[in-house]
């Protein structure tokens, strides 16, 4: 008789209240960490997370769009697996983004809202915002949601 190796306790094993004090905590050494990506909230249907403008800037000292998109694609993926639930993993498929003004300074936040939530599809409006709580960006994120690799 064989048994399965034990399975690393992941996002979907923590209770509600502790799944952000997890997805932070899962994010050291990742590209959020590096960006200072922080997450305030998240459940499959509304994500929100926090990102500084320092350090994520272009040569013009602005935010960077490609920073805007990081943030998107964070808040997108992890409400997607969110919603994927045990078993399956989910993966960003398109995204775009609408810069509307720049930021030089202060902190940005990012709200994720579902839009689509089906068995292969999530889909999330993403509205950065900066402290003054004017849209800077407002993006889209599509996540296809698969069987875990090893599944197949």
């Amino acid at each position: 008789m064989t048994t399965a190796a034990p399975r690393t306790p992941g996002i979907l094993d923590a209770p509600p209240e502790d799944a952000v004090a997890w997805i932070n905590a899962a994010g050291q050494h990742t590209l959020a960490e590096r960006m200072g990506i922080t997450f305030q909230e998240a459940t499959p249907q509304r994500l929100v997370a926090t990102m500084p403008v320092a350090g994520n800037t272009q040569l013009y000292r602005m935010l960077h769009g490609g920073a805007s998109a990081v943030l998107a694609e964070s808040l997108g993926s992890i409400g997607a697996v969110l919603h994927a639930g045990e078993g399956h993993i989910a993966v960003g498929v398109d995204l775009n983004a609408t810069h509307h003004r720049a930021v030089r300074t202060g902190t940005v936040t990012g709200v994720a809202t579902a839009l689509h939530l089906g068995r292969t599809t999530a889909t999330y409006e993403v509205v950065i915002s900066d402290e003054a709580g004017r849209r800077v960006c407002t993006a889209r994120i599509t996540c296809a949601v698969h069987g875990r690799r090893g599944d197949r």
